[in-house]
């Protein structure tokens, strides 16, 4: 009796290369630089792209922003997910600025357009409610454009009016930590919890079989 063969989907063979690399490469800043190919490859994936299409829009609450929580690695930590933001949102509506704390992100965009803004702190000094910023860069991103965040950058995503679909990987699950959150305006600063972890199925279970 023939053995039935399972061939590995876009996502699987994702985790597995991300684990040879987090296994080989213990230099954290070099450890992310070389996800970026990996990640690239995992965007253009065509199935990944088509399933995405159906994933559920993200919908803050309670002040907290949604993520799709696709995949959370038991041995390094790492995890996978998945951010849609609707069509309908209007064109220039901002994220609130912010950091994501003490851990490294790949924030990938599979499908639409959005700008990114980094900004830079101008006070070195830890204030606990005062840290003033001011924009720095402010780029147009689209499919397949990679962006890294390193701990506590300071960035926003600004819509431009369409739907948009982002696969980002992060060193650790969001929502468990306080990560940074800064005022433009008036240098304010405060710290809360990051986005509500929805669990997921990046594909549907029949992709990847044979």
């Amino acid at each position: 009796m023939p053995v039935e063969t399972r061939t590995p989907n876009a996502m699987e063979r994702f985790i597995a290369k991300a684990r040879d690399l987090f296994a080989e490469e213990s230099d954290l800043d070099r450890r992310w630089e070389l996800l970026r190919p990996v990640l690239a490859e995992l965007l253009a994936d065509p199935e990944v792209q088509e399933a995405s299409k159906h994933w559920p829009d993200c919908v803050a609450m309670d002040g907290r922003a949604e993520n799709l929580l696709f995949y959370e690695d038991p041995d390094y930590g790492f995890a996978i997910n998945g951010l849609t933001k609707g069509g309908g949102r209007q064109a220039g509506e901002r994220t609130r600025i912010h950091d994501h704390g003490h851990i490294f992100t790949l924030y990938g965009v599979l499908d639409g357009s959005e700008r990114v803004e980094r900004y830079k702190r101008l006070d070195d000094e830890l204030k606990p409610d005062y840290r003033p910023i001011r924009r720095a860069t402010d780029v147009l991103v689209g499919r397949g454009d990679i962006d890294l965040v390193k701990p506590y950058e300071v960035h926003a995503e600004v819509t431009v009016g369409e739907r948009t679909v982002a696969v980002i990987v992060r060193s650790q699950k969001a929502g468990e930590h306080l990560q940074g959150r800064y005022d433009l305006e008036t240098g304010a600063y405060f710290e809360s919890v990051g986005p509500r972890q929805t669990t997921a199925e990046m594909l549907p279970k029949h992709h990847g079989s044979s």
